[in-house]
């Protein structure tokens, strides 16, 4: 796992093209907006997230946000546990992003 911050988690993503980003927050902190082509895996529902991801390609690259940074550092320990090598935290997650989101 590694803690990026936004610059960098976005430098990094733009150039990886074997990344997937996930999403940890609930779906009502989603409906507030969100990083473009992410995936939604609520880490607050844990049997839907730990069937998600048993679903998910070890062999990606996952680039993993949340509101702070918290639940998508804890989400990331989870991934490594899980056997995903390759973890990105976003620090400060959507409290402190300035990017883009989309809102369906």
């Amino acid at each position: 796992m590694s803690d990026l911050s936004q610059e960098k988690w976005v430098a990094q993503l733009s150039e990886d093209d074997n990344a997937v980003v996930v999403d940890v927050r609930t779906a009502q902190e989603r409906a507030d907006g969100f990083v473009a082509n992410s995936i939604h895996m609520d880490i607050y529902q844990p049997q839907e997230f730990m069937k998600s991801l048993e679903g998910l390609d070890k062999s990606k690259n996952y680039y993993i946000y949340c509101r702070s940074g918290n639940r998508s550092g804890q989400a990331c320990a989870v991934f490594n546990q899980s056997g995903v090598q390759n973890t990105y935290n976003l620090i400060g997650g959507m409290m402190e992003w300035n990017g883009e989101l989309v809102y369906s």
